[in-house]
């Protein structure tokens, strides 16, 4: 999964693609290099990060998506916490909803996924992006972030999601010091048991850049280090801003992988 951020500020690569026309060369150039999806997204999830309005999330993704989904066949992902957005986004020709919220007590953004039977990003996180890592705190954070896992699937059947339209994204990052980032990497393979695809975005992000020391351009080889030990612990999306150079390291992880079984 390619990221694609048409925002000003996200941590990675904030502005470098903020107009329509460079987000979509981006988005081409990710496609190129072998990107399976495209994940879209208007608004910084950063921690601290400021919302961002309806409108003018909106017209930042919006002709992005239109434009892509004449170019590409491959699916499209919206990356937002806004029910609107997302069904603005599916109607465009997106097919995949990322929701860092789905923590969430309202049942509108469910709703829509099921009206248009979308896939469904259900990412772990225990606060939104402004109260984000101001004191996270677990008993255990395997068991709780599976507990979530199966909680939130029972709600998105009571919605009409059905199971089959459900990824799950453990939140690396998201209200976890860095000690929870390692405990949820480590047992990556405890998530497989729950049978639903599992989505894991380490690409640059600051739990590298605290365990080695690592400035945000120094964090590649840490990313593509997670990247394949996450292949053979069974996760089967990876959410990268290196596409080319994660892709090669997933294919000689999934070909090591496919000889020991033999």
């Amino acid at each position: 999964m390619g990221i694609v951020n048409v925002t000003p500020d996200s941590f990675s690569d904030g502005g470098k693609f903020f107009s329509p026309a460079k987000a979509v060369a981006q988005a081409l150039n990710l496609a190129a290099q072998g990107a399976e999806i495209l994940d879209i997204g208007g608004e910084s999830t950063r921690p601290g990060a400021e919302p961002v309005d309806e409108a003018e999330e909106l017209r930042r993704v919006i002709p992005v998506i239109k434009k892509l989904a004449t170019e590409l066949k491959i699916p499209l992902s919206i990356d937002t916490m806004k029910p609107a957005v997302a069904h603005t986004a599916l109607d465009a020709g997106a097919s995949i909803v990322n929701d860092v919220a789905a923590n969430r007590k309202d049942g509108t953004m469910w709703k829509v996924v099921a009206e248009f039977r979308a896939g469904y990003v259900c990412m772990h996180a225990q606060a939104g992006p402004r109260m984000m890592q101001k004191n996270p705190a677990y008993k255990n954070v395997v068991s709780e972030v599976s507990g979530f896992f199966r909680e939130r699937l029972e709600k998105l059947n009571a919605y009409g999601v059905s199971s089959d339209q459900v990824m799950f994204d453990p939140g690396i990052g998201f209200d976890k010091t860095l000690e929870h980032n390692l405990q949820l990497l480590a047992n990556l393979r405890r998530f497989t048991k729950l049978k639903r695809p599992l989505l894991l975005g380490v690409s640059r992000k600051s739990f590298i850049g605290k365990l080695l020391g690592t400035t945000l351009n120094e964090r590649l080889p840490a990313s593509l280090a997670c990247a394949t030990l996450a292949i053979a612990d069974g996760v089967q999306i990876i959410r990268a801003h290196n596409v080319a150079e994660t892709i090669q390291a997933v294919r000689l992880a999934e070909a090591l992988l496919a000889r020991n079984r033999n």
